[in-house]
């Protein structure tokens, strides 16, 4: 028992404080990080990134996605954490929604989907490489795949810009395909057979290939100009 084990009391005491100092440290470097990145999303008041829970319900509203829906993962978590299974998995949703909003935040930095490797490894990495380096803040991209359901962003808090671009988001072109943009048919699709009794369309005429130019001919040298002049056959002959 570790009641009867003073060196077992101090060891445990001593790992309680420096877990803590982690912890703190951990977390100060995160608000950093992340004041960085609020900055470049114009996000007023650098005291925001400070905040716990606020600065992260931030962080996925500019992600595109409603911040309460996080609140409600959180509590989800919180009361069924002593269920086995349901509080895990309740758990791992609240990831996969930062996640997800990391990715659209990725997006706005100019970086790829396949960022969030890295943001689910070492996301401390993640939020320090978008922090400090030159990307800058564009919200021109396609819009969410969730843009028009329960899950997009309709919140207006003050001192967090609004991320909806001037005209709108541009058409997801997965979810959203421009006017006569159909996706590729898949690898070996066959169209299917016209019904019985349609009529047979005639088939394609072949193409016309308009005949080849014939090279302009060469006109016939001009006759060379006699050596001596011609002689006058009625003239005197000496």
């Amino acid at each position: 028992m570790y009641s009867d084990n003073p060196a077992a009391l101090a060891a445990l005491a001593i790992f309680y404080v420096f877990a803590f100092i982690f912890a703190i440290a951990g977390y100060i470097i995160f608000s950093w990080f992340l004041m960085r990145i609020f900055d470049k999303a114009g996000v007023q008041g650098k005291w925001r990134a400070w905040v716990p829970i606020y600065n992260t319900l931030i962080f996925v509203k500019l992600g595109d996605l409603s911040p309460w829906w996080l609140l409600v993962l959180w509590g989800g978590a919180i009361v069924l954490g002593w269920v086995p299974v349901i509080g895990s998995l309740i758990g791992v949703a609240a990831f996969v929604y930062t996640l997800l909003a990391a990715w659209r935040v990725g997006l706005k930095l100019q970086k790829e989907a396949v960022w969030l490797i890295l943001y689910f490894f070492l996301s401390l990495v993640w939020f320090g490489i978008n922090a400090f380096d030159k990307s800058r803040w564009n919200t021109a991209i396609p819009a969410s795949p969730w843009a028009t359901n329960f899950l997009a962003d309709k919140t207006v808090w003050q001192g967090v810009p609004v991320q909806t671009p001037a005209g709108g988001y541009p058409a997801n072109p997965v979810t959203q395909p421009a006017p006569g943009a159909y996706p590729p048919p898949p690898a070996g699709y066959t169209p299917p057979a016209p019904p019985a009794g349609a009529p047979v369309p005639p088939p394609a005429a072949p193409p016309v290939t308009p005949p080849a130019a014939t090279p302009p001919t060469t006109p016939p040298a001009a006759p060379e100009p006699p050596a001596a002049p011609p002689v006058d056959p009625d003239a005197p002959r000496v």
